[in-house]
């Protein structure tokens, strides 16, 4: 008798939630339970009960068939990700922050992507082979992301304030902005690098930003009327809904721009997501309450997309040759972030004449990553799948994007923390 599919999906929530209060006593955040949920869940440990306990097959299992049917909510995710990310980009907030957060956070972001390029690059000359340019732009692209959650859990646990935690606020909400920005650049030209071999000046730049501004485009007027629409309702939930909406559009025009009638259009579901929230929150009154109302609706959808992130580890990758390729990749790409994260978070702090502390700290604090940085990576995954030339790519891709976002989630949390108790922003009494 085959496992229903329902009763797959309400064992995933019901562990997930679980696994949160193991969480709280090993005191790590509450993605990293998701995650391991997923993969001790997912097709390569959980499925081995219905596929004869063997390896052999397992792609085609029915726990895997599972985790596939239901793998359009990471898309969902990512997309309520993004929206949120361009909620955070008011007006007010941005006059306030000035010049000194927006090019401290393009110098880091920037920063990580070149570090992580340089090093993978020579990686590529050793062993082009296994290390093609699909795997060295993509990587390059995610490494720039941030993880907020982590680091304002140690701000808000501590009680931490002071000059490097009004810095660091910011920069935290508007890197996975500028991450997306990168992805949307680099993944193209490594798409175009990789499946046609054409690298002409129209596949590697101007096709990319025509997607880009076009993505922009459709996310500010999607934003524009929601927030137009949005004055005749006057219920949280009816706004809820208007949210909603402007998600699921971005990802019909997606999908609708793919047809070649429509020119072949790779556009980014998330800048257009972005770019929506964006103007809800700027010209939308009363935006603040649905925003609140909003977060507690996709709570269970981001549980989900997590779960799902871990089940989607393909675990034979360690067992095979290449095994061993991802976790050298996983380590370069570990220690050159980080690298690459301090030393542009410290270069723009000097640039902008930043307190002596916020330019020795800022960088420690920004070292956590999870949410965008393994949406990108399944949506990388999911994309390079789709071609059998790169396929086993998107797989290394998403299994060196996981296996290092276990290690930052580990770690991440406890090195801000210490940044932030050397700069003295952590009263005595916590």
């Amino acid at each position: 008798m085959e496992f229903p599919l329902f009763g797959y999906i309400a064992i995933l929530l019901l562990v997930g939630l679980l696994s949160t209060r193991l969480m709280k006593v090993l005191k790590l955040p509450n993605v990293t339970g998701y995650i391991v949920t997923g993969i001790l869940m997912g097709p390569f440990v959980f499925g081995l009960f219905f596929n004869g306990f063997s390896y052999e097959g397992i792609k085609e299992s029915p726990i895997a068939n599972y985790v596939n049917q239901i793998g359009w909510v990471s898309n969902v995710a990512l997309g309520f990700i993004a929206f949120s990310i361009g909620t955070s980009f008011r007006a007010r907030t941005l006059k306030a922050v000035g010049g000194r957060v927006v090019l401290i956070t393009v110098l880091e972001a920037v920063g990580a992507s070149l570090f992580v390029f340089l090093a993978l690059l020579v990686a590529h000359f050793i062993r082009p082979d296994l290390i093609g340019w699909e795997l060295v732009l993509t990587l390059s692209a995610i490494a720039s992301a941030t993880a907020p959650a982590a680091t304002l859990m140690v701000i808000k646990q501590y009680k931490a304030r002071g000059e490097l935690v009004n810095t660091l606020l910011p920069v935290v909400a508007m890197d996975d902005a500028a991450a997306l920005i990168l992805f949307a650049i680099l993944f193209q030209i490594a798409t175009a690098l990789a499946t046609s071999g054409d690298v002409s000046i129209y596949a590697m730049l101007v096709k990319p930003l025509l997607e880009i501004l076009i993505s922009i485009g459709f996310g500010l007027v999607i934003g524009f009327f929601i927030s137009w629409i949005n004055r005749f309702f006057k219920s949280r939930n009816n706004k809820l809904v208007l949210c909603i909406f402007s998600v699921f559009a971005s990802l019909a025009l997606y999908q609708l721009f793919k047809n070649p009638s429509l020119g072949g259009f790779e556009l980014s579901s998330l800048l257009m997501c972005m770019s929506a929230g964006l103007v809800l929150a700027n010209f939308a009154k009363d935006s603040d309450r649905t925003f609140d109302l909003l977060d507690r609706f996709t709570s269970p959808i981001y549980m989900v997309f997590f779960i799902l992130s871990g089940a989607s580890l393909d675990l034979t990758v360690f067992g095979s040759d290449l095994g061993f390729i991802v976790l050298i990749v996983a380590s370069v790409y570990l220690v050159f972030r980080v690298v690459g994260k301090y030393l542009g978070a410290y270069a723009g702090a000097s640039l902008t004449h930043a307190p002596e502390k916020v330019r020795r700290y800022l960088g420690f604090a920004l070292i956590p990553q999870a949410g965008v940085a393994i949406g990108l990576a399944n949506n990388a995954s999911r994309l390079f799948g789709q071609n059998p030339d790169t396929a086993a790519a998107g797989a290394l891709i998403l299994a060196i994007i996981l296996t290092s976002t276990l290690v930052y989630e580990l770690i991440g949390p406890l090195v801000a923390k210490t940044a932030l108790l050397k700069a003295g922003e952590i009263p005595e009494e916590q």
